[in-house]
C-alpha cells in the first residue's frame, strides 16, 4: 500500500519536473504529511488540512498566510483524489483570503549609499565587497535577491554590458542591460573577488567569505543588521525595511522618471514588467496604487488631459 508520504514525494517530483520550484509549497506539503503521520491518518481530510493550516509553526494568525497554506494541501488533494478516492478536497471558502499587499519601504538615494557604506565595515574584506556589490546591483537593476545570489559568472557579460537571468521565477529568463558606471563597479568587484578567492568553491558571480554562493535565506539576517547600522527605521506601524524593497525602489524610480519626462507610462509598463520578470503587467500596475507619489503623478496627468467629451 502506497503511503501518503510516498505519494507526496512522487507529486513533488512530478511538479518540479514540470518546472515548478516549490520553494515554499514543497516544505509546506512535507510539514502537512508529517502532521498527518503524527495523527495516524492515512488519507487527506478537510478537517486535517484546516487544522494544519491554522496551527502554524510560528503561531501566525494571519488569515491570508493560513489560506495559502491550505491552498498547498488543496492542490495536492485534487491530484491525490484520482489515486485515493477517500481523499477530501478542502473547500476554497473555509478560510478568508482578504489579500493585502503591504507597501514597500522605499529607500532614498542617501539611504542606499548608507547601506553600502555599512557593508564596507563587514569582515572579512570579500564579504564587505560582496555585500556592497549586492546592494548596488539590486538597486540599479531591480532583480530579485535570489536571482542575484544564483547569477553564474557566465551570466554576467561585462564586455557586452548585460546580465542574463536564467530560469528564474515562473521559469522565465530575461536579459538586463547595464549602465557603464555599473559595469565599472562589477569589474572592480570581480577583480577583488578573484584576488581574494583565486579558487572559489562555486561558479557564482557573487560569493560569500568561503567562496560559496550566497544563501538567499540567510542573507536577510545580515541585511537587517546593515539596516540598523545605517540608521534606517520604518515609520511607526510599517513593516521593517527588507532587502527585497531595493527591487521596489528601482521599479518606482523608473516610473517616476517616465512621468517626469512626459512619457506614456501606460504604454511602457509592459517593458518594465518584462525587465522585472513579472508574469504580467498587473503586478507592475500595483505600484500606482501603493505609492502615493506615483498615484499623484498619474492623477495629475489625467487632469491635464483635455476633456474629450467636451470636444466631441
Amino acid at each position: 500500500m502506497t503511503t501518503l508520504r510516498a505519494r507526496a514525494e512522487q507529486y513533488l517530483v512530478m511538479r518540479r519536473a514540470l518546472g515548478s520550484k516549490l520553494e515554499t509549497q514543497g516544505p509546506h506539503l512535507t510539514s502537512f504529511v508529517r502532521f498527518c503521520e503524527q495523527r495516524g491518518a492515512a488519507h487527506v481530510t478537510a478537517d486535517l488540512a484546516i487544522a494544519w493550516a491554522t496551527q502554524t509553526g510560528r503561531g501566525s494568525s494571519d488569515e491570508v498566510y493560513q489560506a495559502r497554506r491550505l491552498d498547498t494541501v488543496r492542490i495536492f488533494a485534487r491530484h491525490l483524489q484520482a489515486l485515493d478516492p477517500a481523499t477530501e478536497i478542502p473547500p476554497e471558502d473555509v478560510l478568508p483570503r482578504r489579500y493585502r499587499r503591504i507597501p514597500p519601504y522605499l529607500y532614498s538615494p542617501d539611504e542606499v549609499v548608507a547601506l553600502m557604506s555599512a557593508a564596507d565595515d563587514l569582515r572579512p574584506g570579500i564579504r564587505a565587497a560582496t555585500w556592497r556589490t549586492l546592494i548596488g546591483l539590486l538597486a540599479v537593476t531591480g532583480m530579485r535577491s535570489g536571482e542575484a545570489c544564483h547569477l553564474g559568472r557566465d551570466d554576467v557579460d561585462l564586455h557586452a554590458g548585460t546580465i542574463e537571468i536564467v530560469d528564474s521565477k515562473f521559469g522565465k529568463s530575461r536579459l538586463l542591460f547595464l549602465h557603464p558606471s555599473t559595469i565599472i563597479e562589477l569589474r572592480d568587484y570581480a577583480r577583488v573577488r578573484d584576488e581574494q578567492m583565486p579558487e572559489p568553491r562555486a561558479g557564482t558571480f557573487l560569493v560569500n567569505s568561503r567562496g560559496r554562493p550566497l544563501d538567499n535565506h540567510n542573507i536577510q539576517h545580515t541585511f537587517a543588521a546593515l539596516v540598523t547600522a545605517a540608521g534606517i527605521q520604518a515609520p511607526p506601524g510599517r513593516r521593517a525595511p527588507r532587502l527585497h524593497d531595493l527591487r521596489h525602489v528601482f521599479a518606482v524610480a523608473t516610473m517616476l522618471d517616465w512621468y517626469r519626462d512626459g512619457d506614456n507610462v501606460q504604454a511602457r509598463l509592459p517593458v518594465l514588467s518584462t525587465w522585472l520578470g513579472h508574469v504580467d503587467p498587473k503586478s507592475t500596475y500595483w505600484y500606482l496604487q501603493a505609492i502615493p507619489e506615483l498615484l499623484a503623478l498619474a492623477v495629475g496627468r489625467l487632469e491635464r488631459q483635455p476633456d474629450r467629451r467636451a470636444a466631441s
